[in-house]
C-alpha cells in the first residue's frame, strides 16, 4: 500500500505568497497562479512553510496544453538549498479555484522532484466562510485492466509558529482600505467571526446528534477536544463573576460619562469665551466709527466710585 499523508499544514507565509503571486499575475483574468511548496514531512503531516512562484502558461481553450518552466524551478531550488537546506519540495499550489484536468499531468512532472507531492488549491478571493485551502494527494486506482492516478482529498489546516502569528498580526493591523471606515471594518470582522463560530457550533451539534442517534461511533479524541473547548468557557452562573463583570462595566461607563461631561463643559466654556470676544471686538469697531461713546476704563470707574462714596459720607455727617 502506497504512503498517504494524514494532513497538510499550510503556514501563513505561504498564503501571503500565494495571494501576492495571484495579484501580480492573474488578478482580473481567468489565468491561475502556480508555484512550488517547500517544507518538511513528519509523522504523516506535510508542513508547508515556504513557497515560490513558477512561470506557468495554460491554453485557455485547451487546458491539456500547458507549460511549466522546470529549468526555473531547478535554479530556484538550488538557491533555496543554499539558504535553508532543511526545506524540501513537498508539493505545489494552484489558485484553481478548483481542480483542473491538467493537474494530474502537472503532478506527475512534480514527482521528478518529490516522490509524493501534495496539491494545495488556494482560493485567493473566497466567497464563503471557512478555510480558503483544499489539499489533495494523487493515488493509484485500478480501472478495468489498467491503473490510473486520481486525486483524493486530504485534510488541510492552517498552522503557525508563535513568531509567525505575531508577524501576521502586525501585518494585518496595518492593512486598511481607505474606502472603508474603521467602524465598518470592525463590525464586518466581528460579524464574520460570529458567523464562523456559528458554523463550528453547528458542526459540533450535528456530530453529537449523529452520535446520540447511533449513526456514528463515539470518537474519544473528538470528545476530549470538545470537552477542552467547553472547559475554556467562563462560567457566568457564579455571583462573583457576574459582580466582577458588572463592576468593571460600571467603571468603564463612569469614565466615559465623565469624559463626555468634561468635554461638554469645555465646549460651553469655549462658546462663552467666543461670545465675549466677539462682543468686545464689535464694541471696538463701533467706538472707532463713533457710533457709541468710548467705554470707561476700570480705573476711571474706581475713581468715580471713591469720590461718590466720600461725598455721601460728608453729607451724612
Amino acid at each position: 500500500m502506497s504512503w498517504r499523508p494524514d494532513s497538510v499544514a499550510v503556514h501563513p507565509i505561504v498564503l501571503l505568497g500565494v495571494v501576492d503571486h495571484f495579484n501580480r499575475v492573474s488578478k482580473h483574468t481567468k489565468k491561475r497562479a502556480v508555484g512550488i511548496l517547500l517544507g518538511q514531512t513528519s509523522r504523516g503531516v506535510v508542513s508547508c512553510t515556504n513557497s515560490f512562484a513558477v512561470p506557468f502558461e495554460e491554453d485557455a481553450k485547451d487546458t491539456s496544453v500547458w507549460f511549466l518552466d522546470h529549468n526555473f524551478l531547478e535554479n530556484m531550488m538550488e538557491m533555496t538549498r543554499k539558504v535553508n537546506a532543511r526545506e524540501q519540495i513537498v508539493g505545489w499550489y494552484s489558485t484553481g479555484p478548483k481542480i483542473r484536468p491538467s493537474d494530474l499531468d502537472i503532478n506527475e512532472l512534480l514527482r521528478n522532484y518529490c516522490a509524493n507531492p501534495v496539491l494545495v488549491v488556494v482560493d485567493p478571493d473566497p466567497k464563503e466562510l471557512g478555510l480558503p485551502t483544499e489539499a489533495y494527494f494523487s493515488v493509484e486506482e485500478p480501472k478495468e485492466a489498467t491503473v490510473q492516478r486520481t486525486f483524493v482529498h486530504v485534510p488541510a489546516v492552517i498552522d503557525a509558529s508563535e513568531a509567525e502569528e505575531v508577524g501576521v498580526g502586525h501585518l494585518l493591523r496595518d492593512v486598511k482600505e481607505s474606502s472603508i471606515s474603521t467602524l465598518t471594518s470592525e463590525v464586518t470582522s466581528k460579524l464574520s467571526a460570529l458567523k464562523s463560530l456559528m458554523m463550528r457550533l453547528q458542526e459540533l451539534k450535528e456530530y453529537l446528534m449523529k452520535v446520540a442517534d447511533g449513526e456514528l461511533e463515539v470518537n474519544n479524541e473528538i470528545m476530549y477536544n470538545m470537552q477542552d473547548i467547553f472547559n475554556l468557557l467562563p462560567s457566568f452562573n457564579t455571583k462573583v463573576l457576574v459582580d466582577s463583570f458588572a463592576s468593571k462595566t460600571n467603571d468603564a461607563m463612569l469614565v466615559l460619562y465623565l469624559s463626555s461631561l468634561i468635554r461638554s463643559i469645555i465646549a460651553l466654556h469655549n462658546l462663552v469665551d467666543n461670545k465675549l470676544l466677539m462682543r468686545d471686538s464689535e464694541r471696538e469697531v463701533a467706538e472707532e466709527a463713533g457710533v457709541v461713546e468710548p467705554k470707561e476704563t476700570k480705573e476711571g470707574k474706581d475713581v468715580d466710585m471713591k469720590d461718590e462714596s466720600k461725598e455721601n459720607e460728608a453729607e451724612n455727617k
